[in-house]
């Protein structure tokens, strides 16, 4: 059950850095989202500066992430993300060189990329809510790892009436199926996040 008072507690007794990166890592349908919003509001009540990012808006074009030559589930794991462009921007928010960060994010609707712009102050914290979040490609970006551990039939109620955009109710297990859950059972068995975290969150 999500305890929020208690993970930013958890938090800001870490905050010994100018800049902190906090991981909201979960699988699809974890409630990520609605989760980091939560923490964020909580850190904001105590008067902490927030930066909130999410990994989905760091992913390549379709071109690159649905390329042919490759299974589904390869494409989602290993083609979708622009990690190298990511750590990038977490290492410029780290370097405290520059107090305004402008950052391309993943435009859905056009499939392409918008500037945004975002303030970085002092005792800023940087929330990333995605999945995948402990892998080797991220490792030393995180300052602080929560990880939500839901089970997957849990998971796929919710996708269900969430990810309507995919078609009905066949498409979206497919999907899920195909592309998505092998990749998700990948992860789990090669890094053990709920393990690795620094705080869990189960159902």
């Amino acid at each position: 059950m999500l305890d929020e008072k208690k993970i930013c507690n958890s938090i800001l007794k870490n905050l010994d850095k100018n800049i902190t990166v906090i991981g909201i890592d979960g699988l699809g349908g974890a409630g990520k989202s609605t989760i980091s919003e939560k923490i964020c509001a909580e850190l904001e009540d105590s008067d902490v500066h927030i930066i909130l990012l999410h990994i989905d808006d760091f992913i390549h074009v379709r071109e690159v992430r649905y390329n042919l030559a490759y299974p589904d589930w390869q494409c989602y794991y290993d083609l979708q993300w622009r990690y190298d462009y990511f750590i990038e921007i977490i290492n410029k928010i780290k370097s405290g060189t520059d107090n305004h960060i402008r950052v391309e994010l993943y435009d859905k609707d056009n499939d392409c990329y918008a500037v945004q712009c975002y303030d970085v102050i002092e005792k800023t914290v940087v929330i990333v809510e995605g999945i995948f979040l402990q892998r080797k490609e991220l490792q030393g970006i995180f300052d602080y790892m929560v990880y939500i551990d839901i089970p997957e039939e849990i998971r796929m109620k919710r996708v269900l009436k969430r990810d309507t955009y995919i078609g009905n109710e066949q498409q979206i297990i497919d999907k899920y199926e195909n592309r998505y859950f092998p990749a998700e059972r990948k992860y789990v068995n090669e890094y053990r996040p709920n393990e690795s975290a620094d705080y869990v969150i189960g159902e």
